[in-house]
């Protein structure tokens, strides 16, 4: 099997859709070896945040001298990103060799008269079975859907479980309220483990204390009252954070946004929680470097300047809600709006919320099947923005928003995480 012929093959399983549980994916696993069973893990769930947290958790770890492995989703251009370990994705020759390895157990599993894995079992399977071969340290692992049933919980412990913000999304799997998302969030959370939290509504932190006493678990709330934010801008952010009467005077990160700060300290608590435990050896130097270095593309992220060209995959409320109070550190004139939302999302208020901060929309499609078609889209668009321009081809739609803008303008592209990976590769000429 080569690299293609892989992908192909992962791909091809997306029609045995989505499945909450681990009985298939603790089969697949038991006849690889459980390689699962021999990795360390810090376990991140939530609903917005996840994935520059892990990114922040795991740059800190490389710094300090760890070889670190980080699994999340989805990805922005190519596949590989998913699987990295201290920055470096996963080869495409161990990807396709390890791809062969589970294709070939998965045909014994069917002869047993057990269920097809899913794509995500497959890729999450791909994943513990080269964390382990390359002996990393540590696995910074991403949850995929909710946490409880998610085949990231196949693991029977963590050094800690971090949740990071909790808010309506995915609500046909895990519940119409806050109280029963915290409730599937909350289920990483693992029998006399520890645990951190990102400051939650009442709701969802109720939950969260539940589960966390009825097994026995130590549970931290990040103080981010102890957050002090001296600069955010264009190019990042610096502020200072105690905890523990520790205090850490002029901490830089290179995100943008608010919210990064915020991330950025929750996953410095996480890793100073390990530290205090004597888990993780780590200097303030490497924290700091960690910090700054970290990278997370997709967020709020600037691709080119004169006219500033920025991505985000803002893909629901809370995130369309961040990225409208933290598009101001930009300095413009006018922003042309690019926007693509899928069809299960919560499509108005989405629109509403980002149209009204946008003198131009160009409106197109996300190339995935549950993409709003962009006539549908732009009917909707229009009642809060009339100047609108439909060009479904992504290609056309950047040229349309280069069009649109002058060189002191901002051009914003969001809506889906499935559009802003495409539009990436089209603006840096990656496509």
């Amino acid at each position: 099997m080569n690299y293609t012929e892989a992908i192909n093959y992962i791909n091809d399983k997306n029609k045995y859709g989505s499945r909450l549980g681990l009985d298939c994916i603790s089969k697949l696993l038991e006849l690889l070896g459980n390689p699962h069973l021999d990795l360390k893990y810090i376990h991140i769930a939530g609903t917005n945040g996840k994935g520059s947290t892990a990114s922040y958790i795991s740059h800190m770890l490389k710094e300090a001298g760890y070889k670190v492995g980080l699994f999340t989703s989805p990805y922005l251009e190519r596949f590989n990103e998913r699987i990295s370990i201290n920055g470096e994705n996963i080869p495409d020759e161990r990807l396709a060799e390890i791809t062969e390895r589970v294709k070939n157990t998965i045909e014994i599993m069917l002869k047993e008269g057990y269920e097809h894995p899913t794509t995500f079992e497959i890729v999450t399977t791909i994943a513990f079975v080269y964390f382990k071969e390359e002996n990393v340290d540590f696995v910074v692992l991403e949850v995929g859907l909710g946490g409880r049933l998610d085949s990231t919980n196949v693991i029977k412990d963590s050094l800690i479980s971090v949740i990071t913000t909790i808010d309506y999304d995915h609500m046909a799997e895990l519940g119409d309220t806050l109280g029963k998302i915290a409730y599937e969030k909350a289920g990483i959370i693992k029998d006399r483990g520890l645990v951190l939290s990102y400051p939650q509504s009442e709701e969802a932190l109720e939950v969260i204390k539940e589960v966390a006493k009825s097994r026995a678990a130590s549970l931290e709330v990040c103080p981010m009252d102890n957050v002090e934010i001296l600069k955010l801008d264009e190019f990042g952010g610096v502020f200072n954070y105690e905890y523990n009467d520790k205090a850490y005077s002029n901490l830089e990160i290179s995100l943008i946004g608010k919210h990064q700060v915020y991330n950025a300290t929750l996953a410095l608590t996480a890793i100073m929680m390990l530290k205090d435990r004597g888990i993780v050896e780590i200097s303030e130097e490497a924290l700091r470097q960690g910090l700054k270095n970290t990278k997370w593309p997709g967020r709020i992220e600037v691709l080119r300047r004169d006219p500033t060209f920025v991505i985000d995959g803002a893909h629901n409320m809370q995130g369309i809600k961040t990225l409208t109070e933290n598009i101001n550190r930009f300095k413009y004139k006018r922003l042309i709006l690019g926007m693509a939302i899928l069809k299960d999302k919560e499509v108005e208020p989405m629109v509403e919320a980002l149209t009204s901060i946008a003198d131009e929309v160009v409106v197109t499609e996300a190339n995935i099947h549950r993409k709003m078609d962009a006539e549908d889209l732009e009917k909707i668009v229009k009642k809060y923005n009339k100047n609108t321009h439909v060009r479904t081809d992504l290609k056309e739609a950047v040229s349309k928003a280069y069009q649109l803008a002058d060189k002191d303008d901002l051009i914003l592209f969001a809506g889906s995480l499935y559009l802003i990976g495409d539009i990436r590769k089209i603006v840096l000429g990656n496509n």
